[in-house]
């Protein structure tokens, strides 16, 4: 591993976020002044490929990246804010229901989280107070 590969994977690896690509690269420019942008993403392509880290997708937003230890994430439908959870483990009724062996699954449960829900309760209370009044 490179010395840009093993900081890389430490920021990943200790952080309690799921840091995007140039949140990666902020951090590592405190280290390693003269980082360039495209170091980190060739990294971060290594080491997901090679299975140190993984990446989070997520529809219309930005990539995460997080560690491979073995959880699942919350998802917030709207603000993308994404929480580590730890469900039941659900290897061996995936595998029996397959048939056969799999690499690994990624587990992610949309929701709208608690500040969201309250700011769309306000809306839908305000839209009707709105309509009272007409």
């Amino acid at each position: 591993m490179t010395r840009y590969e093993k900081s890389i994977y430490d920021i990943i690896d200790t952080s309690h976020e799921h840091l995007t690509a140039n949140q990666v690269f902020e951090r590592l420019k405190k280290v390693y002044p003269g980082v360039a942008t495209g170091t980190v993403y060739n990294n971060l392509n290594k080491l997901c490929k090679d299975g140190f880290i993984r990446k989070i997708s997520l529809d219309g937003m930005l990539e995460r990246y997080d560690t491979i230890r073995k959880h699942d994430h919350l998802v917030c439908k709207n603000c993308g804010e994404i929480l580590d959870i730890a469900f039941e483990d659900l290897t061996y009724p995936l595998r029996s229901q397959l048939g056969q062996d799999f690499l690994y699954y990624d587990l992610k449960v949309y929701r709208l989280c608690p500040a969201c829900r309250e700011k769309t309760k306000d809306f839908h209370k305000n839209k009707k107070q709105e309509e009272s009044e007409c």
